[in-house]
């Protein structure tokens, strides 16, 4: 190839890349708008809610706290999982696996995905699950835009006090619903935004009409609207037609 020409595919590279990087910042726009970040926030708003900043793996402790059970009444909530002994689950921001390794006795034939961004929390969920000698748990490195799941395979997707922190949730519940099997589930467990009582930072929690607005955009429709837990939302979604 002549240097003129090697110059100029060179150069037509260079504008495809610019062209594509522009058409995807302008998506991006579409979908959020920007705002001097409230205490918690990261200024990045989707649909009317300041979306979060996430929990860091330095407060391990909080999640692991002894009186987390009465608190929340975690265990109700693995109770009314819509799991099967067969069932794959991903626990996307897992954490320190609170509930990964309380739902992986409950798919004993089946599989949990611990998805998770956060270094130490990945090496944390390893090690745990070394220990807790569970063949069923696989720990998964998941990105801002995807959790990296394998298309149609996942059962039920469980986000624990997650969603809220998701920087890009559209993105996020695009490649969630591609993981997911037809009959696929996603479970939302947030703190009330509708109760003052509840007393967690307002940014870390979320209304039953936001999360339905804000899903129903995304091509998820509410399934089941458990409100049996003591200071959380409890919701199932599955896929819209």
């Amino acid at each position: 190839m002549s240097p003129f020409k090697l110059l100029f595919s060179s150069l037509i590279a260079v504008l495809l890349t610019a062209s594509c990087a522009a058409q995807t910042s302008e998506k991006e726009g579409q979908n959020y708008a920007t705002k001097t970040p409230a205490s918690g926030g990261i200024g990045k708003v989707y649909m009317g809610r300041e979306i979060a900043g996430i929990m860091d793996f330095q407060g391990k402790a909080w999640l692991e706290r002894s009186s987390r059970e009465n608190e929340e009444n975690t265990g109700l909530a693995i109770t009314n999982l819509p799991v099967q002994a067969n069932s794959v689950v991903a626990d996307i921001g897992a954490g320190s696996g609170f509930y990964t390794f309380r739902i992986a006795p409950k798919v004993p034939q089946g599989k949990v995905y611990a998805v998770e961004i956060q270094d130490e929390a990945i090496a944390f969920l390893k090690d745990r699950s070394r220990e807790l000698s569970f063949s069923n748990v696989e720990t998964l490195r998941g990105g801002v835009k995807s959790p990296n799941l394998p298309s149609n395979a996942i059962d039920l997707v469980i986000m624990v006090d997650v969603y809220h922190e998701l920087e890009y949730p559209v993105e996020m519940l695009a490649s969630i619903r591609e993981s997911l099997k037809p009959d696929g589930k996603l479970l939302l467990i947030e703190y009330r935004g509708e109760d003052p009582a509840v007393a967690i930072r307002p940014l870390h929690k979320m209304t039953v009409e936001q999360l339905k607005k804000e899903l129903s955009a995304n091509g998820f429709r509410l399934a089941q609207n458990g409100q049996f837990m003591n200071i959380q939302h409890f919701l199932v979604f599955e896929k819209a037609d």
